[in-house]
């Protein structure tokens, strides 16, 4: 492990807990919540802000059928509903659609924006029209090396080369020789990076294999042939928790000995690592990216203030879910919100 990878660590470790604390105040930042909304409904949690209502547009690059976004979108919610915000949510993949949908929310008038910058060269326009037009912009899950640039006030998300480099190392320890790294969306800069850093820190073979991930099975059959073609491969690398579970039915098609793991989680993902099916996953809590994002905009609003100094990210990841933990996970997995 390097200097710089951990330097890194620590200040995801420092953010992470800033982020933390922040949350513990926000609880209790509204004359609504605290002390009064535990006495009027028996739950810290529940309170709800009195300031006045308004509209945050959340716009990702989620496709279709991909629960990962389901609890990005559980925790912006939950964020909205606590502060007394509207919120829309929207998403296309295509990022030429995704940047016509911050342009419908500059249309609506809308007092702040959540976006992620999967394809940041696509969204810079966009994004710079919504400044231009006073609204603030935050950042989260993808674009975490474009954020400051494009003016963004915040990001929310997890390094993706720190998780990959961190991954890289999991399969030093666990004696992998030979992995395939599967990249769904070709570009996407988040998933180049991630198979990028395993290959940095993994001291075996690490081999990039492209699927298209809106045709799942075209996924499987892609992964099985390349089982099939080499017998070597001893590790499977998803990037996200429905690719890591097709990639299960693809080993046992290929009748090949290869372990699956994964990048991200979600309810079924729990369950695959209690069985044994998935040697372990990467959890960048994408509940709290959701929330985080809303609740950093109504705070922006309502009191001036922005995470990070709008010079550094707001981390929620890299945690390893396996065996070993993976129990404690399972219940707030069961609730939909990890």
């Amino acid at each position: 492990m390097d200097r710089t990878f951990r330097t890194r660590s620590r200040r995801f470790a420092l953010v992470a807990a800033a982020a933390a604390a922040a949350l513990i105040v926000t609880g209790c930042s509204s004359d609504s919540g605290g002390k009064k909304a535990e006495e009027d409904t028996g739950n810290a949690s529940a309170g709800k802000a009195d300031t006045p209502r308004m509209k945050v547009a959340m716009i990702t690059h989620a496709a279709p059928g991909d629960t990962f976004w389901d609890l990005i979108r559980k925790g912006a919610e939950a964020a909205a509903a606590k502060d007394n915000v509207e919120l829309v949510y929207s998403s296309n993949p295509d990022s030429a659609k995704q940047a016509n949908l911050v342009q419908n929310a500059i249309d609506q008038k809308v007092d702040g924006i959540a976006v992620t910058l999967a394809k940041p060269d696509a969204m810079k326009s966009a994004v710079a029209k919504a400044e231009k037009a006073g609204i603030p912009v935050v950042g989260l899950n993808g674009g975490i090396d474009d954020w400051k640039e494009q003016g963004l006030l915040e990001y929310f998300g997890q390094d993706e080369s720190v998780a990959g480099e961190a991954f890289g190392e999991k399969l030093n320890e666990l004696g992998a020789k030979n992995n395939i790294c599967v990249i769904q969306e070709q570009g996407h800069v988040a998933l180049e990076a991630r198979c990028a850093g395993v290959k940095k820190t993994f001291k075996g073979k690490t081999t990039n294999l492209y699927v298209n991930g809106t045709n799942m099975p075209a996924v499987k059959s892609t992964i099985t042939a390349k089982l099939k073609q080499d017998s070597s491969i001893d590790y499977v690398v998803t990037l996200g928790a429905p690719f890591a579970l097709t990639a299960v039915q693809s080993v046992g098609d290929a009748g090949s000995k290869a372990k699956v793991a994964t990048f991200d989680l979600n309810k079924e993902m729990v369950g695959a690592i209690e069985d044994g099916d998935i040697e372990f996953a990467v959890d960048q809590q994408p509940y709290l990216q959701g929330y985080l994002s809303v609740d950093a905009l109504w705070l922006y609003k309502t009191n001036g203030n922005f995470s990070g100094g709008g010079q550094e990210p707001v981390l929620t990841g890299p945690a390893f879910v396996d065996k070993s933990n993976v129990e404690t996970i399972a219940k707030f997995a069961a609730k939909g919100t990890r």
